[in-house]
């Protein structure tokens, strides 16, 4: 597409991080590309918990991150490259070759641009997208060349879009934080406890039981389960009904408990996961949808908690660029389709996250940017 071809003015949305009824559209000029950047016609965003945070203002838990006053939300996109800036040749990591991009090319956004491989640090949390960079919640998005992947045909927009945090942050919990890099599906018959039903849970179930694992799905909805089991779970658990969610586990589990346990509840559930996760086994702390603090009376430590059961507690925020594109490789094999629950308008991006946060969505939420 010719730059005259292109739009001068674009709409993008914006939040001043003070409540998810007052984000606003607001109209700027076009961006240009400049070297080793491309300009992208975003197609399909995604929403994810953490959007609902910034655009409240508590998305603070990172001490390298400073929001600026008003930001356009989101990280996760899938959109077609437009034009390019020049490319430079450059020893340096960020201006590899193999990064570079032509027009036409359809692309998913990386959630922190700089994280190209290993672990995550300071600076790539803060330059992660939609806060306290700048967002994707907008029609045309400047991306350094190694911001972005390009996705298999096989996709549509809306599930490609899916992927950037979700279904990577589910990888990562599956295949990169446990000791000598375990691979789930390579190491014999493993156990996988999903806790509840959103883009994270969803992703890991469906990753997991692609590599021949066996999936506990857990929700406060019947229904949700047992659209859990046609996604390939092998046991399901209603938490409302079951409390004691943590025993459960452990009768389907014939006593050993889960390998991986995905620990989305946080204050009001942390617990419990110790209890049922197996001997060894991993705790992936992804979220807090029940808080960031418990008001239990009994606060055992949790050193004494891990050492119970010889677990394993690890962080995740997100992964690196080289692991975004194993798992795509992964998921073109497997032919796996991201689960979208419900599909907004450009014009409905307030109401998106507002449904979001009410928390009924099974799998993810996606806002179509271009009809």
């Amino acid at each position: 597409m010719a730059r005259s071809e292109l739009p001068k003015r674009i709409r993008q949305w914006v939040t001043g991080q003070d409540g998810l009824d007052k984000m606003r559209i607001e109209e700027v000029d076009l961006p240009a590309p400049g070297e080793d950047e491309v300009l992208v016609e975003v197609r399909a965003v995604s929403l994810n918990y953490r959007d609902t945070e910034v655009a409240m203002g508590l998305y603070n838990h990172h001490a390298s991150v400073s929001h600026p006053p008003a930001i356009v939300p989101c990280s996760d996109m899938c959109g077609v490259v437009v034009s390019t800036g020049s490319y430079t040749e450059s020893e340096n990591p960020y201006k590899n070759p193999a990064f570079r991009l032509k027009p036409g090319d359809r692309v998913i956004s990386t959630f922190s641009p700089t994280h190209i491989t290993g672990q995550i640090q300071a600076q790539d949390i803060a330059n992660g997208l939609g806060g306290p960079a700048p967002g994707v919640l907008t029609q045309y998005r400047v991306f350094p060349t190694f911001g972005v992947v390009k996705v298999p045909d096989y996709m549509t927009d809306e599930e490609a879009c899916c992927l950037p945090i979700a279904a990577m942050t589910a990888w990562m919990s599956l295949n990169c934080m446990r000791p000598n890099q375990k691979i789930i599906g390579e190491q014999g018959q493993e156990t996988v406890l999903c806790q509840g039903t959103g883009g994270v849970s969803i992703s890991g179930l469906q990753i997991a039981a692609a590599a021949g694992a066996d999936v506990i799905l857990t929700s406060s909805s019947n229904d949700k389960l047992k659209k859990g089991k046609k996604l390939g779970a092998k046991g399901t658990i209603n938490y409302k009904t079951s409390p004691d969610w943590d025993a459960e586990v452990l009768k389907l589990t014939g006593d050993k408990g889960a390998d991986i346990i995905f620990e989305l509840g946080g204050a009001q559930t942390l617990r419990k996961s110790f209890e049922c996760v197996r001997f060894g086994g991993l705790i992936a702390c992804i979220g807090y949808l029940s808080g960031k603090q418990d008001d239990a009376a009994d606060r055992t430590n949790t050193n004494l908690l891990a050492l119970k059961r010889n677990v394993t507690l690890k962080g995740i925020v997100n992964g690196p660029r080289d692991e975004l594109e194993r798992m795509l490789k992964f998921y073109e094999e497997k032919k796996i389709h991201a689960v979208v629950d419900k599909v907004f308008k450009f014009e409905e991006g307030q109401d998106a996250i507002q449904y979001l946060f009410k928390g009924g969505h099974f799998g993810k939420v996606v806002v179509r940017v271009k009809d």
